[in-house]
């Protein structure tokens, strides 16, 4: 029998994360473009500067619901029309709102850029903002609010940021507004928040793909260049400031049969030098089925699923007044709630007295940097990370060079992030579950003052 010979590896070539080319349109737009060969998918990332914090008082969720109505309808086509427009170009539109921009994104094939270009410069720059589509809109935000409350994860994460915050800042209070919130938006308050706060001047766009056979320059002209718009000074970022003295709050479940954990304070973010071994020292930590936590919650006691930790950015600025939330998460039985968070200290303070080992760090390393041209094979991932570093303020280069620094960061500058990133004594824990069986085991645990709340 003859078998076809077996394929050989090829020569590992070198791999960087991709450069950008910037420009500014005669409109004020900022153009990213990153020309992929093979990419036949084209992204779009659009950066609005219409952050949460600019939502007016008693409005919480309007950014979210102006965001889900840019393509419900414009001057030139009803809400059905400009989805029909959409599904003949093979393209997928869509937004959302943070704390530091509205994203719009969009994916095409490259044979109908032009056409989605078309459609997405018409959502931007002449959005129809009907009074029945926004009521539907609202309708449906209110319709999953219950949902959100119901899901242990999202109240969590509620808890957390309400404890965090104080109530004055945006972060304290849910990204897409509460129900309260929620009923008071009307198309006149869609329409009043995108008048005041998008125009082209204020606007980033990333456009990623291969653009063989593409004059890109004049079609973002004859598209986002026709949208026009008065000058604007981007509004200034709120200062991140939290209080993370230890604590728990208990989100009562009576009869819950686990127990969700979510443990956060906020620290350094992409701004800081210490980013690069925050992000390694926290992934050693817990960030996959290989880490401490998950070797000793899951393998050895059995209490969880999985637990993992994470540093996500919640709003980055150049003037360093931005931060990271630190957290660890997971979900664990209810009889096993105190056993489970007094091994979880005892991992933290185990990795403070011994530090990480040399092996640790470099599956770390690899898992990190090794695996980034995978991560970044399509254009999609591309642009996602480059409108993140136009949001956070960051160099164009930025993700180049971290993962030359992740490569570089030793064990122990990875162990001392770690440590530096979990203070035991700076953590607040917030726990949704049965809180007539869990409080008191926790309350033993002397981790901090335990309140509850329903």
């Amino acid at each position: 029998m003859t078998f076809h010979p077996q394929p050989q590896p090829g020569e590992p070539r070198p791999w960087a994360f991709p450069a950008p080319e910037r420009g500014t349109l005669p409109n004020g737009l900022t153009l990213l473009t990153s020309h992929r060969p093979g990419q036949r998918v084209i992204a779009v990332e659009v950066l609005l500067a219409a952050p949460l914090d600019a939502e007016p008082a008693g409005l919480d969720g309007v950014a979210t619901i102006m965001a889900r109505a840019l393509s419900e309808g414009t001057d030139e086509h009803t809400a059905e029309e400009f989805a029909a427009e959409l599904e003949r170009c093979g393209a997928s539109l869509g937004a959302h709102a943070d704390h530091a921009a509205v994203r719009v994104s969009l994916e095409v094939p490259a044979s109908r850029l032009d056409k989605a270009l078309a459609l997405l410069a018409e959502a931007l720059r002449a959005p129809a903002f009907v009074e029945h589509e926004v009521k539907r809109l609202v309708a449906n935000r209110l319709d999953e609010i219950p949902h959100e409350l119901a899901n242990p994860a999202r109240r969590a994460s509620m808890a957390l940021s309400k404890e965090l915050f104080p109530a004055e800042l945006r972060f304290s209070r849910p990204r897409q507004g509460t129900e309260e919130t929620v009923r008071n938006i009307d198309a006149a308050s869609v329409r009043e928040f995108y008048e005041a706060h998008v125009r082209p001047s204020t606007t980033t766009a990333v456009v990623v793909g291969d653009f063989t056979g593409i004059d890109l320059p004049d079609l973002v002209a004859s598209t986002l260049g026709r949208w026009t718009g008065g000058e604007a000074v981007p509004r200034p970022r709120p200062a991140l400031v939290s209080d993370d003295h230890a604590r728990v709050v208990i989100v009562d479940r009576p009869g819950a049969v686990q127990t969700q954990l979510l443990i956060g304070r906020t620290g350094a973010d992409r701004q800081d030098p210490v980013w690069a071994a925050q992000v390694l020292g926290v992934y050693c930590l817990g960030g996959t089925l290989t880490s401490r936590l998950d070797r000793v919650l899951r393998e050895e006691k059995g209490y969880t699923y999985g637990v993992r930790a994470l540093s996500q950015v919640l709003l980055s600025s150049s003037d360093g007044t931005g931060g990271a939330l630190l957290a660890i998460s997971g979900s664990v039985a209810t009889e096993a709630t105190g056993p489970a968070l007094a091994d979880l200290w005892q991992v933290i303070r185990t990795l403070a007295e011994g530090g990480l080992t040399e092996e640790e760090r470099d599956v770390a390393v690899q898992n990190l940097v090794g695996v980034a041209p995978l991560r970044y094979e399509t254009a999609a991932a591309v642009a996602d990370t480059l409108a993140d570093q136009v949001e956070q303020e960051l160099p164009d280069d930025y993700q180049a060079s971290l993962y030359a620094r992740l490569a570089a960061t030793g064990t122990v500058e990875a162990t001392a992030a770690a440590v530096n990133a979990f203070p035991l004594d700076r953590l607040v824990v917030v726990l949704v579950g049965d809180a007539a069986t869990i409080a008191e085991p926790v309350r033993e645990l002397g981790i901090g003052e335990v309140s509850v709340v329903s």
